[in-house]
């Protein structure tokens, strides 16, 4: 599987604004859980990092934001350090869903009269109708969108069909926890921040990652099994592994990821300057590998250790 495509199943949010609302119909989904419980089920212990001074304490949580209903990743450490906080921060919060897909049609959909079909070759055309067939789709579901948009689309298809929901994931089940505990949920970055990173990609390098889903449906579901086994175990160097095993897109990496863990930490490092007990919630990938948040926190003297 390429590397964007691994980045995009693990870092949870990157996704949010995309699948929240789409103009296209989304796929069926497994039952959702209830929000306000964490499905129980197989334990899991997911890796928990924590950066203090003398009067501030940040947690650092990395999630899966589209899970099974059967992972009960909500254990003692997990709850503890969630329950110390005093403010929930995510990559973003829920936004209106109106007004998401407001934001995504004028974002992700191609010029008048051009189609996203007929931007592929005949090649490509007919594994991509291939692609949308086999599950259910109309080869013309996405023709009006841009290369991107319909690369995220078909990357979340595997995943949504097998069981796994966003329902049931870890920012999900944080936020409802959150609102229940009447606790501040803040956002690091907006939903239209989220989906410019993706359209301000150029059109050669959109078009190139469209084709590698294409190419790699099949393998979606197996690649992101592995990596939320990795993910219930807490072991992020396995999990960085598999993200960062056959690293093909530098500028991609750097412009999706290294960028914006440079930009969190600095956030993390002017934070601890405020007293108070902070839970951060972001995806997994941005806390596992080369370039993580942890890392450029080192960057800046500051030392993050290991809670779980």
């Amino acid at each position: 599987m390429n590397k964007l495509h691994r980045i995009l199943l693990a870092l949870g949010a990157l996704a949010t604004s995309l699948s929240a609302a789409p103009p296209a119909a989304p796929p069926p989904a497994a039952p959702a859980s209830q929000l306000e419980e964490v499905p129980s089920g197989t334990p899991a212990h997911p890796a928990v990092w924590q950066v203090s001074d003398k009067d501030t304490t940040i947690f650092l949580f990395g999630t899966i934001h589209a899970l099974p209903q059967d992972i009960d990743w909500y254990g003692d450490r997990v709850a503890n350090a969630f329950n110390a906080s005093q403010e929930l921060v995510t990559e973003i919060v829920e936004a209106d869903p109106a007004q998401l897909q407001a934001s995504v049609r004028a974002t992700a959909m191609l010029p008048a009269g051009k189609t996203l079909r007929g931007l592929l070759t005949p090649a490509q055309r007919a594994k991509y109708d291939i692609a949308l067939t086999t599950y259910g789709l109309p080869v013309t579901t996405l023709d009006r969108f841009k290369p991107w948009y319909a690369a995220v689309f078909l990357s979340a298809l595997p995943v949504l069909r097998d069981g796994y929901a966003s329902e049931n994931g870890v920012e999900q089940l944080l936020n409802a926890r959150a609102k229940a505990a009447n606790r501040p949920h803040k956002a690091l970055e907006t939903p239209e921040y989220q989906l410019g990173l993706f359209d301000s990609l150029p059109p050669a390098t959109q078009m190139r990652y469209l084709n590698e889903v294409v190419t790699d449906l099949p393998t979606a579901r197996s690649q992101l099994g592995e990596m939320v086994e990795a993910w219930k175990r807490g072991d992020a160097e396995e999990l960085a592994r598999l993200m960062n095993e056959d690293q093909d897109e530098p500028e991609l990496m750097e412009r999706l990821v290294t960028n914006r863990n440079k930009t969190w930490a600095d956030w993390i490092k002017t934070r601890l300057d405020k007293p108070g007990v902070v839970f951060v919630a972001v995806g997994a990938g941005h806390l596992a590998g080369a370039g993580s948040v942890q890392d450029q926190l080192r960057t800046k003297g500051i030392t993050t250790s290991r809670v779980q």
